[in-house]
């Protein structure tokens, strides 16, 4: 292989390569907590998010992998990583926003094409779903943005009295 192709590919790979560092980096500055209530953090547009210290997860995050262990992992896989069956989360997290997030999830989805049909059903009535869609958000959102690694969160923090209430009115308890 020539020099010459050699350089012209590394010319052509390094703008894609710093586009993709660089979207990495405007997504993990987008998801940054700026402010907190009751436990809850939230970015700087007012959407919940994740905030992780010294490998301690913040309680919605954790609780949020709960649920969705619990709920979407048989569809999605493990950790959001996606099956032949459903596609992977965190591939999605990574530009889809809070509002269509809730939506999906609340709503359903169907896709077809190319002779196959993919399902998402609605969960808007399931509040074992329902009641936790911020922390299953949140918790995607921690993993598409690679600051919550694969597995269960070794630490995290307590649960908040805000969690516990909202989960008592929301579960009718």
């Amino acid at each position: 292989m020539s020099v010459r192709i050699v350089i012209s590919a590394l010319a052509l790979a390094l703008p894609l390569a710093s586009s993709s560092l660089a979207h990495a980096q405007d997504s993990a500055e987008k998801a940054k907590a700026v402010t907190e209530e009751g436990g809850k953090h939230f970015d700087a547009e007012g959407n919940p998010t994740f905030k992780i210290e010294n490998g301690a997860v913040d309680w919605y995050t954790f609780s949020g992998y709960r649920r969705y262990h619990s709920d979407c992992h048989v569809c999605h896989g493990p950790d959001g990583t996606g099956s032949s069956y459903a596609p992977a989360l965190l591939n999605s997290l990574k530009t889809m926003d809070y509002a269509t997030f809730i939506s999906i999830v609340a709503e359903g989805r169907k896709n077809v094409g190319g002779g196959k049909e993919n399902v998402m059903p609605a969960f808007g009535e399931n509040k074992n779903v329902y009641c936790y869609m911020d922390d299953l958000y949140v918790y995607l959102r921690a993993r598409a943005d690679g600051a919550a690694p694969r597995g269960r969160p070794p630490k995290k923090a307590d649960k908040p009295q805000a969690a516990k209430d909202a989960e008592a009115s929301c579960m009718g308890g």
